[in-house]
């Protein structure tokens, strides 16, 4: 074998070594990016040591499983010995406040529960705060809003004026009411208002039940008013004013809980908390694995790589 032979055989070798290499540094890239995603998606919540735990009920509050699938998970964990809900949130469904207002209350069963009001705690977010053992509120938070509300748009006039008129045959005169086609009339405007007040019944035996008051004593509540956290403390809607020092101090205070306990931030799991989504990573892992396959790894190209991330950008709510 002519030296020069030998050459060619040593670099071949060197290539085949130098990709082998190559391949397990990106699959060891991918595990250590999903390793990353996991911590940052709840993994912290899986280690067992004794702490409280904060939620946040933030934006707009719907019926959200993944809100409800992490406060069943809170209520069995042994080694949270107390929640507190953050609550900054205008309000939402009253589905979704009454999910959060049940499960809370499921919580509260087995370990103490403390809300702590941001810059808004209304309506459905106010709800959440009733749920709870104790309301710590800022002076200035915007809270109450008491009551419920169905709202649609109405088009007529618009359709009037450029000559389109909408048919419609149903099986009922109660049928897909309200349309936005169409003018309430008196029967249905009476059965929407039946249900609201049925609603309002219920958020009120609510507010009557948790804070030990009757809502027609307190200025406006019955009206849907809005409060400051020192008119809604005076009103006995919340407990006290102050922060999370507040909080903190009264679960020690009261439930006789350490000190030292650490406040750990729970979030509702994600399939990976990183700028991919699940489809994504699984198509990457799927490109590892070809190019091992292929025994070489060649780079993409910047213009093939920028069209798949514009597919997998998230869209930010």
């Amino acid at each position: 074998m002519t030296q020069e032979t030998e050459g060619i055989l040593d670099r071949r070798r060197l290539r085949r070594k130098l990709g082998l290499w190559r391949g397990m540094a990106i699959v060891v890239g991918v595990l250590a990016l999903g390793m990353l995603a996991w911590v940052g998606s709840g993994a912290k919540q899986l280690v067992k040591k004794d702490q409280i735990a904060r939620i946040a009920i933030e934006g707009l509050i719907t019926d959200d499983r993944k809100k409800q699938k992490l406060l069943k998970s809170l209520a069995k964990a042994d080694h949270v010995k107390g929640v507190i809900v953050y609550v900054n949130s205008p309000g939402g469904t009253t589905t979704g406040g009454e999910m959060l207002f049940r499960n809370l209350r499921e919580i509260a069963k087995k370990k103490p529960v403390v809300a702590q009001f941001g810059t808004v705690a209304a309506s459905a977010a106010y709800i959440a705060g009733l749920a709870t053992d104790h309301i710590v509120s800022r002076g200035n938070s915007i809270t109450g809003s008491v009551g419920v509300i169905m709202q649609w748009p109405e088009f007529t006039g618009l359709l009037d004026k450029i000559g389109i008129k909408m048919n419609t045959v149903k099986s009922g005169s109660l049928k897909a009411e309200p349309s936005p086609f169409k003018p309430l009339d008196e029967e249905n405007k009476r059965i929407l208002n039946e249900m609201i007040q049925e609603g309002q019944r219920w958020f009120l035996g609510l507010v009557k039940a948790r804070r030990k008051i009757d809502p027609a004593t307190v200025p406006g509540l019955l009206q849907g008013r809005v409060y400051s956290g020192r008119e809604a403390l005076r009103l006995k809607l919340v407990d006290e004013i102050g922060g999370e020092d507040e909080v903190r101090a009264y679960l020690v205070k009261k439930h006789k809980l350490s000190a030292s306990l650490k406040i750990v931030d729970w979030e509702p799991t994600k399939d990976l908390d990183w700028p991919f989504s699940n489809a994504s990573a699984n198509l990457l892992i799927s490109a590892v694995a070809g190019w091992l396959r292929a025994g070489t790894l060649k780079m993409r190209s910047t213009s093939g790589l920028d069209g798949m991330v514009s597919v997998w950008h998230p869209v930010k709510n």
